[in-house]
């Protein structure tokens, strides 16, 4: 872990460098799609629920000729690590950890973290070159919402005590109203293709549990007014759409 996350930094502070070699002097108004990946760690709540986990996903963004930004964002969640794991389903499991499933054997399943946040999003671009007004800091703040659940696997579909809506009493799925906050450096370069972004995010979700009551307790969840946090590493490609068109002049590819 220490070792993708020296190399995703040494990726930005490289960003950072190479985005000063431009010669593009003009700010021009810019549309945008983008893929990224974002490595996340939790934090508040979420912290005994999982532990590190992937963001995949892209958007849309517009850079303005005033440097403003404003964009929308989709993230899908993924990890395996699940916290308390040996609680999870123990109305169900025998004294050894195992399910039985309908051929009076163990039963082969998985368990996962599932989830994904979506955000309304908006921020500046503050150059620091002259010769390349498009790139620079970028600071970010976003709306949205998250949700998060534990996904149960049945791999090979023969223990119904874990399937359709039994999952559902153990999943342990919450979502809810959530803001975020970023800072990275965003380079814009004088090729569609070759456009980067590098930076650190902050996700805080105001979430709530989704189910009544969890089958293995018996109870709702004992947290009912949550406060999920993600914070991640986060990189992204990105493509920008069409001609660029500044406040005094027009540049077309």
């Amino acid at each position: 872990m220490k070792k993708i996350t020296g190399f995703l930094l040494a990726m930005f502070f490289s960003l950072v460098t190479f985005g000063q070699k431009t010669e593009t002097d003009s700010i021009f108004s810019i549309p945008m799609i983008y893929f990224n990946y974002t490595l996340q760690f939790p934090g508040g709540d979420l912290v005994d629920r999982f532990g590190i986990s992937n963001g995949v996903g892209g958007g849309f963004q517009w850079k303005t000729h005033k440097n403003l930004i404003f964009g929308i964002e989709y993230n899908y969640i993924f990890g395996g690590d699940i916290k308390n794991e040996d609680q999870l389903m123990s109305n169900i499991k025998t004294h050894n950890g195992q399910i039985i499933d309908n051929g009076g054997t163990f039963a082969n399943y998985t368990t996962s973290e599932r989830g994904f946040f979506t955000s309304l999003k908006f921020g500046k671009v503050i150059p620091v070159s002259k010769k390349n007004r498009n790139s620079g800091i970028v600071i970010m703040g976003s709306i949205g919402y998250l949700q998060h659940r534990i996904r149960i696997e049945n791999i090979d579909n023969i223990a119904p005590q874990i399937e359709g809506d039994y999952e559902y009493g153990y999943d342990r799925l919450a979502g809810g109203f959530s803001i975020g906050e970023s800072i990275g450096y965003l380079y814009i370069g004088n090729s569609k293709l070759l456009n980067f972004y590098a930076g650190f995010e902050f996700v805080q979700g105001f979430t709530k549990p989704k189910r009544k009551v969890n089958f293995d307790t018996r109870e709702p969840d004992p947290v009912q007014n949550r406060m999920d946090m993600l914070n991640g590493i986060k990189v992204a490609w990105i493509f920008t759409i069409g001609k660029r068109e500044a406040a005094n002049r027009e540049y077309y590819y």
